[in-house]
């Protein structure tokens, strides 16, 4: 049975497009959702994808999490769908409380557009179960307000949990504490990152195909939790 894979649009969304794709290239059905229209149409799992502008007016990601789309995602996601953000979406992810902490500006207060270099720090994820614990990936970011922040005590309960995904090495383009570059929720089905894996999947495009692990993962997971087992991080 192949897996439907739900990608946001949001007024504004860049790189939706190329989350479908990714999702297509892993082998899962890619299934568009519209930011006004409540219904996720059975799909299996969702992103989030980065790109966009909506709500950046007012602080990114703090308008985009009041769309009709992202209440049936809240819901679901605390029912277990797994659901990746990824750049806006990571953003959107900690507006809607799914995810702790906030992104804020680079702190250096200039864009980054680079191929970047990242540590895996989990893999008990239902969107890192593809990778070894510390594997090192290349894949792009680009970013203005991608510092990812949060209180001291929940840094120390994310890295307690081993809740940090993924980490910055050789070089932190934008300041995040701790050097974070995703973390994830108690539960494992909801992963935020603030590089674009969906732009490293193919060999013409991309800096590797680095970027294709989170898509399969989550392909695994829910084929895992299909046959009677568990979404890695525990859901059923």
């Amino acid at each position: 049975m192949t897996m439907r894979i739900g990608v946001v649009t949001f007024p504004g969304s860049l790189d939706d497009g190329d989350a479908a794709r990714a999702a297509r290239i892993a082998g899962a059905e890619a299934v568009r959702l519209w930011h006004g229209d409540p219904d996720l149409h059975g799909v299996d799992a969702v992103v989030l994808p980065g790109g966009f502008s909506y709500g950046d007016y007012l602080r990114c990601g703090a308008i985009a999490r009041f769309a009709p789309v992202m209440e049936s995602i809240i819901d679901a996601a605390r029912g277990g769908l797994p659901v990746l953000g990824i750049c806006n979406g990571f953003q959107v992810l900690c507006e809607a409380h799914l995810l702790p902490g906030a992104l804020t500006r680079n702190q250096h207060l200039h864009f980054r557009n680079r191929d970047q270099w990242l540590k895996v720090e989990s893999t008990n994820t239902a969107w890192t179960n593809s990778f070894t614990g510390g594997q090192e990936i290349l894949i792009p970011v680009k970013n203005g307000e991608g510092c990812y922040v949060a209180d001291a005590k929940t840094l120390d309960a994310l890295e307690a949990e081993g809740r940090v995904i993924a980490r910055y090495v050789r070089g932190n383009p934008n300041g995040s504490q701790r050097d974070i570059a995703g973390i994830t929720n108690e539960a494992g089905n909801v992963v935020g990152i603030m590089p674009h894996p969906e732009h490293a999947v193919e060999a013409l495009t991309g800096p590797s195909l680095d970027g294709l692990g989170f898509f399969t993962s989550v392909l695994r997971a829910l084929a895992g939790a299909t046959a009677g087992g568990q979404l890695a991080g525990g859901q059923q």
